[in-house]
């Protein structure tokens, strides 16, 4: 993710430079090295610097001195680190986003709302597919309506030749796999916020061939900080996520018998063996795709409609880079481009539905080559 980001930034206007953290020198060295060779042959008119630096987060040092001279830090770390982060960028006095992914790390960061203000500096958490892009096609919906009623949010990643038992592989980082299918999921429920668990309401979701009729199930995360802010604007909103049939059941099943569970057996932890297995077992050299579905219910010029978001997005052979990484970095060095670029006005650690421009967002997703499309109708 953060290389298919690097790659994203490196190429746009103004950008003069690039540097790539990590803890692991060998894959900074080859990160860079695949940087500048891509760059060389995508966009050989960027003239933007790479540079790489070694920094360890689980060290304790201070991240602030790799930041000096930077304008915006894009954290593509695991989302546990991004408290900390957000508190470097506003000592450094840099604009920062990520890729999130966790409910309760964004509450602990959007209470440094005020010193970020202080320092002059913006923080916008969740800004990957979902949460991320996602939601911003759901707020943005909600904009153009005269009145909205209700929003779903519909996104997964999938493998394009699905294996048995699971049909899945992973995509991005092991560990928020399963936090989404740990934490409860936040949904808003006839204009109330409810917490509704994970790996619950299967329903049948149909997209066009070779998928066919597919299932979407509550996760944890994906609808981020949106039924807050639009708890006063609509009265329905959740988030369900994609995946082949059966699925959901295979993993609540591993979920009843403990195999997800932080407390120790025998000396070992279920969850850290089981994200061991499913690394190991669910990695190969499969292409993806990217599936999304964002549907907006209310009210426009005097009738019901319902206006549709959907992104199928896969593999580029090009660059190399996976639908995952397309449709969660891409997005992220949108917003982080606009942080830069001075786009985004507001200070503070704000949400990106109420920091980030939408209707430019959306366009500057398309212009990265992710074909939105968009459709309205009446309401079924």
């Amino acid at each position: 993710m953060g290389r298919a980001a690097a790659w994203d930034l490196a190429r746009q206007p103004g950008v003069a430079s690039v540097r790539l953290v990590d803890r692991d020198a060998e894959a900074l060295k080859t990160a860079e090295h695949e940087l500048g060779r891509l760059l060389a042959a995508t966009a050989p008119e960027s003239s933007a610097k790479i540079d790489a630096a070694r920094f360890d987060l689980d060290e304790g040092a201070s991240l602030t001195r790799l930041l000096d001279g930077f304008d915006v830090m894009l954290s593509c770390s695991d989302y546990r680190y991004n408290v900390d982060l957000t508190r470097a960028a506003i000592e450094a006095r840099c604009h920062m986003c990520d890729l999130g992914g966790n409910l309760f790390v964004v509450e602990k960061q959007l209470a440094l709302d005020e010193a970020a203000k202080r320092n002059g500096v913006t923080v916008v958490p969740d800004c990957g597919l979902a949460p991320g892009m996602a939601c911003l096609f759901a707020a943005h919906g909600v904009e153009r309506m005269d009145a909205a009623e209700s929003v779903r949010i519909r996104v997964g990643g999938l493998p394009a030749h699905p294996k048995p038992p699971l049909n899945y592989r992973m995509l991005f980082a092991v560990r928020g796999l399963t936090n989404e299918y740990l934490e409860p999921a936040e949904a808003l429920r006839d204009g109330k916020i409810v917490r509704i668990p994970s790996l619950t309401e299967a329903e049948p979701i149909e997209f066009p061939y070779p998928f066919g009729t597919l299932e979407a199930f509550n996760t944890s995360g994906g609808s981020s900080t949106l039924p807050r802010t639009l708890k006063h604007k609509v009265r329905n909103l959740d988030y369900k996520t994609i995946r082949y049939p059966g699925h959901m059941q295979a993993f609540a099943g591993m979920h009843a018998i403990g195999l997800l569970s932080e407390k120790p057996v025998d000396g070992v932890v279920p969850r850290q063996f089981t994200e061991k297995l499913l690394e190991r077992s669910l990695s190969d050299d499969d292409t993806d795709v990217a599936l999304v579905r964002v549907a907006v219910d209310g009210t426009k010029d005097g009738k019901a409609q319902r206006l549709v978001y959907e992104v199928i997005d896969r593999h580029d052979p090009r660059t190399g880079h996976s639908a995952m990484a397309r449709t969660t970095s891409y997005p992220a060095a949108v917003v982080a481009y606009m942080l830069g670029a001075g786009a985004i006005e507001k200070r503070g650690v704000l949400p990106g539905e109420l920091a980030v421009p939408l209707g430019p967002f959306v366009s500057a997703v398309r212009a990265r080559g992710i074909e939105v499309t968009e459709r309205w109708g009446s309401v079924d």
